[in-house]
């Protein structure tokens, strides 16, 4: 590689040398560009400039240095504090730091009168899966459309890229779907485990039936999508809402014997049978987004 080709990435500011900081900080000097960082604990950005990154005595001085500037710190009042009389005029903030969809929206609206273009992000990996290629880490972003086209190949060093839209809410609203979703997952699982936990089943033995379970249930994401795009939750059912629920006593008379709390599960169980006496049990599941909807029960 020529020295004109390294010159030509794209060089860029980066707050916060925290986990998810530092990796991100790495994989983009580790590809040549030139990276100037800044943390509010020095000790942090300072053990980058091992690696080449320019440190920053302050946030501002960090902004001032490039026109792409990256923000991944703790939460919104971090981007706050750290950005609190930096110049942003012609920047291109992108928000790496995990918030809500209204957080981005806000953040967007400021950037803007800022005189800046903005990106957020919803980080879906793990420190060591950043720059690791074929980890299977991305980044959703939403935001300005320009500010993503142009940086598209530097933003994809680190990992992936997903670009959800010019609403700068989607990227956080993907990002926590996803990992609500995965909590959900883990929520059952957990149960799974405590149910067995006291018996003589090895969690190994049982840990490949588990997950080969989750694996053959996940495609359902599918015919959800489909009954909601319908509007038809009776759609190409197979287990009915009311055979689902006439199960319940089952999974509630178990974890009794098992002396295991069904405190993971009962919130869920309980959306079911509210559903079911509602009239709505030859539906599939997908009914009860319903009553989530409603926000209160």
């Amino acid at each position: 590689m020529t020295d004109t080709a390294v010159d030509s990435r794209t060089p860029l500011t980066l707050l916060g040398a925290g986990a998810m900081g530092t990796a991100l900080a790495r994989a983009w000097l580790a590809a040549g560009h030139q990276v100037t960082v800044w943390n509010r604990t020095p000790a942090r950005a300072e053990a980058l400039a091992a690696d080449g990154a320019t440190v920053a005595r302050t946030a501002a001085e960090a902004v001032a240095a490039h026109r792409l500037v990256i923000a991944c710190l703790l939460d919104d009042a971090s981007v706050d504090d750290a950005l609190d009389g930096a110049d942003l005029t012609g920047r291109d903030l992108v928000n790496l730091t995990t918030g809500t969809p209204a957080e981005g929206r806000a953040r967007a609206a400021w950037a803007t009168a800022r005189g800046a273009r903005f990106l957020d992000g919803g980080i879906m990996a793990v420190p060591p899966m950043i720059g690791v290629p074929d980890s299977g880490g991305y980044v959703f972003y939403s935001g300005s459309p320009e500010a993503f086209e142009e940086h598209r190949d530097t933003l994809a060093v680190p990992a992936g890229t997903r670009y959800v839209g010019a609403d700068p809410g989607f990227a956080a609203l993907h990002d926590v779907a996803l990992l609500s979703a995965m909590n959900g997952m883990f929520a059952g699982m957990l149960h799974a485990f405590a149910l067995i936990r006291r018996e003589d089943i090895a969690p190994k033995d049982f840990a490949p039936l588990l997950a080969d379970w989750l694996t053959a249930m996940a495609p359902a994401v599918h015919q959800t999508a489909d009954q909601l795009q319908s509007g038809d939750y009776t759609k190409d059912v197979v287990s009915n809402l009311a055979m689902q629920a006439a199960g319940i006593p089952t999974f509630l008379r178990t974890a009794e014997e098992q002396q295991v709390s069904p405190e993971l599960l009962a919130p869920y169980l309980e959306l079911m049978r509210k559903r079911v006496a509602q009239g709505h049990g030859e539906e599939d599941g997908t009914g009860m987004i319903e009553l989530l909807m409603e926000g209160t029960h």
